[in-house]
């Protein structure tokens, strides 16, 4: 098994981390890439999409650089990609945050603020979302393989996705409000959970990423 996994660097993502998870779950022959360059992208056998920050300044990064071209050029290519986190949040439809920006549109669904929700006790819900959650698992795919439902993931985030059609959701949490922890399209897969800080079970969405064969 020879292959490449492009992780794509756009100068915002917690790659460190990332790429490490990655290199240790990785099997023989298949080599890490950290990269910038578009060009890079579409060489990858699998491409990761990582990302912290404002999606605002994630979308004008990836467009003027043309990494959103080589993303979706990998998508189309039928190529294994995952999203994680802003990662995800970029390939919606469209996001409200800094006064609203279209995104990839790889999945259909927004992105909301969590602020304006209240919690149980009627106060307004702490943003970020930050800690470990369940996740309810709401589609049998491979990348679930071997971990239990309602497992818990590592969040960090203030915004999140909803409206996401049922033919679209893989996971599911609740803060405040439900929202989209997974969606799943052919050969894509994006969580807005940080799989690299997640303990075993995110070791093993990871591996179950580096193993599948959409």
């Amino acid at each position: 098994m020879s292959e490449t996994v492009a992780v794509v660097d756009y100068g915002m993502g917690n790659l460190h981390s990332a790429g490490k998870a990655l290199e240790k779950m990785a099997a023989d022959g298949q080599r890490i890439h950290i990269t910038g360059d578009p060009d890079a992208l579409r060489a990858a056998d699998r491409v990761v999409f990582p990302g912290v920050g404002a999606i605002r300044d994630c979308i004008k990064v990836i467009t003027e650089t043309g990494l959103d071209r080589a993303i979706l050029d990998a998508i189309d290519a039928h190529k294994p990609v995952l999203g994680i986190c802003v990662g995800m949040q970029a390939m919606m439809d469209h996001s409200e945050e800094n006064d609203g920006v279209d995104c990839l549109g790889v999945f259909a669904g927004r992105v909301r603020f969590f602020g304006e929700q209240y919690g149980e006790t009627g106060g307004r819900l702490k943003v970020p979302h930050m800690g470990w959650n369940q996740v309810q698992q709401t589609v049998d795919h491979p990348l679930w393989d071997g971990i239990d439902d309602n497992s818990r993931f590592y969040f960090v985030h203030s915004y999140c996705a909803v409206e996401v059609p049922e033919e679209e959701m893989a996971g599911r949490c609740e803060y405040g409000l439900p929202f989209a922890a997974a969606v799943a399209k052919h050969n894509v897969f994006a969580v807005q959970f940080h799989p690299e800080k997640s303990a075993d079970a995110g070791l093993r969405l990871l591996g179950n990423f580096l193993r599948w064969q959409p």
